[in-house]
């Protein structure tokens, strides 16, 4: 006789089978009307189209875990992948069982015997186990935390429904493994030291009777049919509603926020988010899917020195603004919303995908257009509005750096491949000013084809938006395409990160597309290629602060440590983290790397407006990130954006009392070619 199992062992009652088909579907009918009733939640906001990727976006980000593999290793990473991927491994082996049993209905004989049985008994009793591994691993860990002051405390959540799930978690592994081991007890079999987890236990079951297997085996189903009655009020839900969420995740390009249009306010009567029910339907479903993992917390820059903003909570009381009606302001605080400086780290590692940044500008769009921004940041939005100039410098004083310097204006007529894009910052400001000047020089010294707006030229309108004001940025759009098209513009060149996302990504959505290059790209490619020499850095010397809107935004990690002509092997998948020891090449480099680079590197503070807004010392991200930065031992740091060197420069001089020099990797590229 073929090894296999046999189905309700010891209950030769006829009432068996009717009542665990009521309770079990029973249960199942609870659950699916308790989320169809959520499901109202997220309805009122509005209708948003499924990504057309949404199958992709569940084997990658739901089946493959691919945040939660991306996280550092004491984010907790591993012990949720046991659990997760151990759960759907009992999933799976209890959907092949009902398949095996209902397979003779069709015709198809049982398959769950022989060979089959064999290897599915030893592959899932070990997965189980991985399961309970995990499981006991996630209680152990909050106890641990729970009872010692630290980081974690402050990002993860204690709350009664979160012990709740992982008691009823490790029940239904706990149980099924007892369940197992009860049948091998009351009813051995040859085989059933493949059942090697079961069979282990039953060793402790050396007298039992087979009315103590169908009590375990009730007991086992209770807990069954409660996870099926309470998952819709745990936080343990989030199997369900992430999974729907990430089908439903737009395929909007990373840094891009969505424009609103006249259109959209002449019929709403306002500006962004003034309710929860402004958002759209897939934005309320991903604030629902939020399993308050604190990730977006522990990463904030905001938050890490101390400022009201948490992530986590804005979340937490968007959903509460959602319930209750309350206006989004009032629910998260307009201090909170103003605190964000966008840098995408709280999306990045956000295993939900909530938009954070998305929700959070709205949510300023609104602040804005009810006149409730005021101060240094108020001022800004005129000076845009105003003048083209986030600094309100006169349109004359953008030609004001190119003394001494032939450089050739798109008004002249003549042809030209790149336009190189200078920004506010790399027109006024004077560190700015010198990356400007070496860019210009090098591409001539490559004998790039390029050519300057000049006094044309007006802000991309990326501070405007990022604030909160739509419209003065839609007008800057509106003023720069009349000159692109005007001159033909195909390809553009910046030094700024930001300007190069909001051209890059934002742009397009009121112009024609055109190609998009931060300098560092073209000029990795001119030492590639032998035109430039690379920087001449003793090893240890220099270290790279990688801008938020290059590296995290745009996925460019690489372009900048070419420079330096080291051999790089990143990965700039978003979702992967970058391990500075991992990562290193075999071979000397120039560079030496801080704790947080790449994708995961650590902001300065200047986005999303922060640039224009007052703070105190004590509350600067810039200074931590100086911190973190001078720990290397380097006697330089490199920036790759005007903002990043604005906010850390001053932090580096007090820090070092100016032993230590911050510079654009333009300034020393131009420094290293020279003399060559």
């Amino acid at each position: 006789m073929e090894p296999t199992r046999d189905e309700f062992l010891h209950m030769p009652w006829p009432w068996v089978k009717p009542l665990f088909y009521i309770l079990t579907f029973g249960s199942l009918a609870i659950c699916v009307y308790r989320f169809w009733r959520q499901s109202s939640f997220w309805k009122q906001g509005a209708e948003s189209p499924a990504g057309k990727d949404w199958l992709a976006n569940v084997l990658k980000h739901v089946i493959g875990q691919k945040k939660v593999q991306g996280s550092r290793p004491k984010s907790g990473a591993p012990m949720h992948l046991l659990m997760f991927w151990g759960f759907l491994a009992l999933l799976l082996a209890t959907t092949l069982l009902a398949i095996a049993t209902y397979a003779p209905l069709i015709g198809v004989a049982n398959f769950h015997e022989g060979l089959y049985f064999l290897i599915f008994e030893t592959t899932f009793d070990l997965l189980g186990l991985a399961f309970v591994v995990g499981v006991v691993w996630a209680i152990s860990r909050r106890l641990k935390i729970l009872s010692k002051d630290g980081p974690l405390n402050s990002v993860l959540s204690f709350e009664r429904q979160d012990w709740e799930g992982l008691v009823i978690l490790l029940m239904l592994g706990v149980t099924g493994f007892l369940v197992e081991a009860a049948r091998i007890a009351t009813a051995p079999q040859p085989a059933d030291a493949f059942s090697v987890v079961g069979y282990g236990l039953s060793f402790l079951m050396p007298t039992l009777k087979p009315i103590g297997y169908v009590a375990i085996w009730w007991f086992h189903m209770a807990w069954v049919w409660a996870f099926f009655i309470r998952l819709p009020d745990m936080r343990l839900r989030h199997m369900v509603t992430v999974t729907m969420a990430t089908a439903r995740m737009s395929d909007k390009t990373p840094g891009r926020l969505e424009p609103v249009t006249v259109e959209q306010v002449e019929a709403t009567g306002k500006v962004g988010a003034a309710v929860a029910s402004d958002y759209s339907q897939w934005h309320l479903l991903s604030i629902d899917a939020c399993m308050s993992c604190g990730r977006c917390t522990e990463v904030c820059p905001a938050h890490a020195v101390g400022k009201i903003l948490d992530p986590k909570q804005v979340v937490a009381d968007i959903h509460r603004a959602a319930v209750n009606g309350e206006p989004i302001a009032d629910a998260v605080s307009a201090e909170a919303l103003w605190d964000c400086t966008t840098c995408y780290a709280c999306e990045e590692v956000c295993p939900a995908h909530i938009p954070h940044v998305e929700m959070i500008v709205d949510a300023r769009r609104h602040l804005v257009a009810e006149g409730a921004l005021a101060g240094s940041a108020g001022v800004m939005l005129r000076q845009v509005a105003s003048a083209g100039h986030a600094w309100g410098q006169d349109t004359s004083t953008r030609e004001g750096w190119m003394k001494g310097l032939d450089v050739p204006l798109c008004r002249d007529g003549k042809p030209f491949e790149y336009l190189f894009w200078v920004g506010c910052a790399g027109a006024t400001d004077p560190g700015a000013i010198k990356t400007t000047r070496a860019v210009v020089e090098l591409l001539q010294r490559a004998g790039v084809s390029f050519a300057c707006l000049g006094k044309e030229e007006s802000c991309t309108g990326d501070p405007a938006r990022r604030t909160g004001d739509e419209f003065v940025f839609q007008e800057q759009v509106s003023k720069n395409k009349t000159f692109f098209e005007k001159y033909a513009v195909t390809k553009i060149v910046t030094a700024c990160p930001h300007c190069l996302n909001t051209l890059r990504n934002e742009y397009p959505d009121f112009m024609a597309r055109v190609e998009v290059f931060h300098h560092s790209e073209i000029l990795a490619e001119l030492v590639e290629r032998g035109d430039l020499s690379p920087v001449n850095s003793p090893d240890g010397q220099t270290t790279l602060h990688d801008p938020c809107y290059l590296a995290r935004v745009n996925g460019q990690v690489d372009a900048p440590r070419a420079i330096f002509g080291d051999e790089t092997h990143f990965n700039t998948d978003k979702s992967a983290i970058v391990h500075a020891l991992e990562k290193q090449s075999d071979g000397p480099r120039s560079l030496v790397e801080p704790e947080h680079f790449g994708v995961k590197t650590r902001c300065c503070g200047a986005g999303g407006g922060r640039m224009w807004m007052d703070e105190g010392q004590e509350k600067r991200p810039s200074s931590k990130r100086v911190r973190e930065l001078l720990q290397t031992g380097a006697e330089q740091i490199a920036v790759a954006c005007p903002f990043c060197r604005i906010m850390l420069e001053p932090e580096v001089q007090q820090q070092t009392d100016g032993q230590v020099r911050i510079v654009d990797l333009a300034v020393l590229l131009q420094e290293s070619n020279q003399d060559s």
